[in-house]
């Protein structure tokens, strides 16, 4: 069994457990709990009932949050030629072709995102077993893998604070929404735009209810339990 501190085991007693708060509460909550001395990072995991041994039951998408992550990002762009004068006009934190797949394979992985223009993918493409496990690979379906006059767009939605949502092996699915220092319509609006796009990706392979149950914690602190109704009809257009 995991030991806790004081300060966490302080935290827990003003959480009821058995309760299942609706977003705007938990968000108080679960501001309330974070009491670490650094800003926490704020997460939602989602339990859902698709299982992802199934190609007709994967749940993947990716969301733009209307306030960021609060996360500075860093960004690796794969490109050549006209590709690299875009990226560095635009503010990539890293650029390259050969050079910087090679620095890769050395064990260097310093960045949140990689961007990579379709004419670099082959080369990319031996980058998968590294790249992949940190999910930091390029991906066409995740609006990473652009044209160049595109690449651009893709960075500022980077910053931005864009998200990628997936399942995990055991059907959760794990993002941050934002920082404990964010206000609290901050947090309900990034929040609402996740559900949007993850109800949306609901697989039609799933049968019954998708969302079974569902976390809202900080870096720190412990899980405020959700409302799974009211969580599953979070629209964008509510906002």
């Amino acid at each position: 069994m995991v030991k806790h501190g004081k300060r966490y085991n302080s935290a827990t007693t003003l959480v009821d457990r058995e309760s299942e708060y609706m977003v705007n509460d938990a968000v108080i909550k679960v501001k309330e709990v974070s009491t670490s001395k650094f800003d926490e990072s704020i997460e939602l995991h989602i339990r859902t009932s698709a299982d992802p041994r199934h190609a007709d039951q994967q749940v993947r998408g990716v969301a733009s949050l209307p306030n960021g992550t609060g996360k500075t990002v860093k960004i690796a762009v794969f490109a050549q030629g006209e590709g690299i004068s875009i990226a560095q006009t635009a503010g990539a934190d890293y650029i390259g072709d050969d050079d910087l797949i090679k620095k890769i394979e050395g064990g260097w992985s310093e960045f949140d995102v990689s961007i990579a223009t379709p004419d670099m993918m082959g080369k990319v493409s031996k980058l998968g077993k590294v790249l992949g496990r940190k999910g930091l690979m390029p991906n066409p379906k995740t609006g990473t893998v652009v044209a160049p006059e595109d690449i651009e767009r893709a960075i500022g939605d980077a910053r931005k604070g864009r998200v990628e949502f997936k399942l995990d092996k055991t059907s959760i699915i794990h993002l941050v929404v934002g920082k404990a220092s964010f206000n609290e319509n901050q947090l309900v609006e990034n929040i609402s735009t996740v559900m949007d796009h993850i109800v949306r990706a609901r697989p039609p392979g799933v049968k019954g209810e998708f969302i079974q149950s569902a976390y809202l914690t900080s870096s720190m602190g412990p899980s405020v339990p959700l409302n799974v109704s009211a969580l599953s009809e979070l629209k964008i257009d509510q906002l």
